[in-house]
């Protein structure tokens, strides 16, 4: 049984990810911890989320000593604030640990990246050449070697699901970036409350207009650029995003089927509608990727949906600890 650990424990995704790991067969819930000055510190974690009831009780912690917390388990996750992450990572690593970061502190190898987009100075240089990008579908050979895993941000999740097989088959004229234009529920923005994110203060909105974080994100795992506008949408949980793209000259419909049935033909975690377009309600509290297209002469609009804190997040993050343990992919996850 692997010993692990969850860092950032009380909000949404550590509270998914705390269940994952009590329901897994190979590993057993070690500790679950928040920062020190934390007003969850001390809470049972069913507490904090009833919907934990009945399924699991464990208290969430203080962080206090990190050294001390790493000597004691086998994986951690860390369902942390970016600045968090990029500081806790490298303590764990040095202890033998597997990490699974669920922030942005590792994703993108890119020169002035975390200062111009997260505004600090990455001080990691090793261990970020190290990460493997988590995206679950496409870095499956990376994620099974590395110590260090970044699980790709919700919005990245669901665009490049969508473009990828298309780009490896060079069936779009990149010349015309694709155009993402994808709506996220307001869990994305946390638990902590804020007017951002009351359920009375929200209404349907585009937001991070041309420079949202996770356009470069896009852009540099893909290998070519995109126009990204994400919305806040006035529901909880889910991530639609509808993508138009230009086709390559003489691509035809069947080409485009080929595409996704190749790339995804062996993947558990992703659904292709062969004759309907995704709809958030089929996807919500499941770790699956549901994705249709059509196509009208040169042009393709793809639409993709996940859940924001499973295949956005949580459940990724344990896919990709199930494939680098060589554990069915979808253990915990259904």
């Amino acid at each position: 049984m692997l010993k692990t650990t969850i860092i950032g424990a009380s909000g949404y995704t550590g509270a998914e990810l705390a269940l994952m790991v009590h329901k897994h067969s190979k590993l057993t819930l070690t500790g679950l911890y928040v920062s020190a000055n934390s007003v969850d510190a001390g809470k049972d974690i069913s507490q904090l989320h009833g919907k934990l009831a009945g399924q699991l009780s464990h208290i969430v912690e203080a962080l206090n000593d990190v050294v001390s917390v790493a000597e004691q388990c086998d994986v951690v996750f860390l369902a942390t604030a970016h600045e968090v992450s990029h500081d806790l990572a490298p303590i764990f690593l040095e202890h033998g640990c597997q990490v699974f970061d669920l922030s942005g502190a590792f994703r993108v190898q890119q020169d002035g990246f975390y200062s111009e987009f997260y505004g600090f100075e990455h001080q990691h240089a090793a261990w970020l050449d190290q990460a493997e990008y988590g995206l679950a579908e496409w870095n499956s050979e990376g994620i099974k070697q590395s110590a260090l895993i970044a699980v790709p941000g919700c919005y990245p999740t669901a665009s490049q699901l969508a473009i990828k097989p298309l780009l490896a088959q060079q069936l779009i004229d990149t010349q015309q970036w694709p155009v993402i234009n994808a709506t996220s529920g307001v869990s994305g923005a946390g638990r902590k409350a804020s007017m951002t994110n009351s359920f009375c203060e929200v209404s349907l909105q585009p937001y991070g207009v041309f420079n949202h974080r996770h356009q470069p994100e896009i852009a540099n795992h893909l290998g070519t650029q995109v126009i990204f506008t994400p919305h806040l949408g006035n529901f909880k949980r889910g991530i639609l995003a509808t993508i138009t793209m230009k086709l390559a000259p003489g691509v035809s419909e069947s080409q485009v089927d080929a595409a996704f049935n190749q790339a995804y033909q062996d993947k558990p975690a992703v659904r292709l509608l062969a004759d309907a377009l995704p709809k958030l309600h089929n996807v919500e509290n499941t770790p699956f990727c549901d994705i249709g297209w059509k196509v009208q002469g040169e042009h393709i609009i793809v639409v993709s949906a996940i859940d924001n804190l499973l295949k956005g997040a949580s459940s990724q993050a344990m896919q990709c600890l199930n494939i680098h343990y060589g554990f069915p992919e979808l253990s915990a996850l259904v």
